[in-house]
């Protein structure tokens, strides 16, 4: 297992289908599985154990008017109830590392396939898709797994009851056994409904981000053309939008809560009355009423696993389509009409374009481990030396990163070399100095094929031929492809590709 993340291979995960994809994470982690719906069955026939020892109790020592017998049902209530609170400590961690397991699989495999994918994913889904993608459907999936615990143990538990009912009155069995299936068509269409409603809802919050995220990038230019009005408007009116999407979402989520507590209560009250009527005929005991009761009290926490698995498993399937739709897409498909680029192995490249654009899109379709580090990548807030190292560099290998970025005196005139603070998005050093902290950031990242988009543009020629120049040196023996239109980079070139119109 690697230090940097929960599992050294993850594995391969079955796009197929959402169900074949939440198949593959159950399978994955098996054992783990098999061990909640081992001990969610134990808990979940456990809480059936106290009615019977009640119902004991009442007829053995209160109505047989045996103490003996008394003290000996309450005290096995007694143990029952700690063992139950084990059982229940035992499930809920297993549960807890199920849904973990599932959660850090899904995003591990979602962020290697983004770091291959390069810059299809930009084309393809905006920063707001990608983020809710990363938490609310990781979350979701996640959350699905339960079913395999206290789901199975909900099942066993359901036909355990029904048993032990039967003992007592069959016609209360068979409302015990049809209940469940009214309960489920009852709710289906409110549910069906409320996933609906949370899929627009979640559209709309992506777009939101989005709109959100180009204007916090662009503001500067908005200010300089006076556009700041204009887009401030179009924000609150996509606001109020999403807005009037939460509060349709809470209505119905409102109707799904009032359900899934209410139903049972209404199917433990229609149980209860017919018991005390068989009571009033002499069909039954009072103590097996009281038996009834208890048993379809308890009941109540299976079913409403019942019901929250009919809410979590549609759920994360449409979150596992938009997880597998996203691991379904390849480096070449890009919109773009510009052609891959046949680039030698272990020699320095150089693209020169008029079409920026088209050279970005022909770079991002190079196979295999491809690192592509453009001139507006992201500078994280903290240390310089977490902002350029990722994993773990030691000082040697990060002195080597920053002299062959020519960033040597960057770091010497920050307060506290590598140990200095950075402001998010570097707003605290110039654009010269951020653009080779990327530089430095990208040659630690040592790829196969590593892609650098306008590296130099802001620097000065007498810097950028040293750069140009330390680069080549650095990456001697790898593949290293560089966008840019300047001489300077041309002439350390071992192969030049010139691009005119995509081609």
């Amino acid at each position: 297992m690697s230090r940097h993340a929960p599992y050294a291979d993850p594995g391969a995960p079955d796009v197929r289908s959402p169900w074949r994809y939440l198949w593959w994470l159950v399978k994955m982690q098996r054992w783990r599985v098999l061990a909640g719906a081992w001990w969610g069955s134990l808990w979940m026939c456990g809480l059936i154990v106290p009615p019977y020892l009640i119902e004991r109790a009442i007829k053995d020592g209160l109505r047989g008017g045996d103490r003996a017998a008394l003290v000996w049902w309450c005290s096995a209530l007694v143990v029952v109830a700690a063992l139950l609170a084990l059982l229940g400590v035992a499930r809920h961690r297993t549960m807890t590392l199920v849904r973990t397991d599932a959660s850090l699989r899904t995003a591990q495999v979602v962020v290697r396939h983004v770091t291959q994918l390069g810059g299809v994913v930009r084309r393809k889904l905006s920063t707001g898709e990608l983020t809710y993608l990363q938490n609310g459907d990781t979350a979701r999936i996640a959350h699905a797994l339960t079913s395999t615990g206290p789901g199975v143990g909900a099942v066993i538990a359901y036909g355990v009851t029904a048993v032990l009912l039967v003992r007592i009155s069959p016609l209360v069995a068979v409302v015990v056994l049809l209940g469940v299936p009214v309960l489920a068509v009852v709710t289906g269409p409110v549910l069906s409904r409320l996933h609906a409603v949370e899929t627009g809802y979640r559209h709309s919050q992506g777009e939101l981000s989005a709109r959100a995220g180009d204007i916090v990038a662009g503001l500067r230019v908005l200010s300089g053309i006076g556009g700041k009005p204009a887009f401030e408007e179009r924000f609150r009116v996509k606001s109020r939008e999403v807005l009037r999407d939460g509060y349709r979402v809470s209505r119905w989520l409102s109707w799904v809560q009032a359900l899934t507590w209410g139903l049972p209560t209404l199917f433990l009250a229609v149980v209860t009355w017919i018991a005390a009527r068989m009571v009033v005929t002499g069909a039954i005991s009072i103590e097996e009423m009281v038996a009834v009761y208890l048993y379809v009290t308890t009941l109540i926490v299976p079913v409403s696993f019942f019901m929250e698995g009919a809410d979590a498993i549609p759920r994360a399937l449409v979150s596992a389509r938009r997880v597998i739709d996203l691991l379904r897409l390849r480096p070449d498909d890009g919109d773009g009409d510009a052609s891959a680029l046949d680039v030698k192995s272990g020699v320095l490249t150089v693209v020169v374009s008029a079409n920026a654009t088209a050279a970005r899109e022909a770079v991002e379709r190079l196979p295999g481990q491809v690192v592509v580090a453009d001139n507006d990548d992201y500078l994280f807030a903290g240390t310089v030396r977490e902002a350029v190292s990722v994993a773990e560099h030691d000082d040697a290998e990060l002195e080597r990163a920053v002299w062959a970025a020519a960033a040597v005196d960057v770091v010497e005139a920050l307060p506290d070399g590598l140990d200095s603070r950075l402001e998010p998005k570097g707003r605290n050093v110039s654009g010269g100095q951020r653009q080779r902290l990327r530089l430095v950031r990208a040659l630690l990242s040592e790829p196969e094929v590593l892609v650098l988009v306008e590296p130099t543009s802001a620097l000065d020629a007498v810097t950028e031929a040293a750069v140009a120049q330390r680069v080549k040196q650095a990456r001697l023996g790898r593949t290293t492809v560089v966008v840019s239109s300047s001489p300077l980079w041309a002439g350390q070139a071992d192969q030049t590709v010139y691009l005119e119109e995509s081609r």
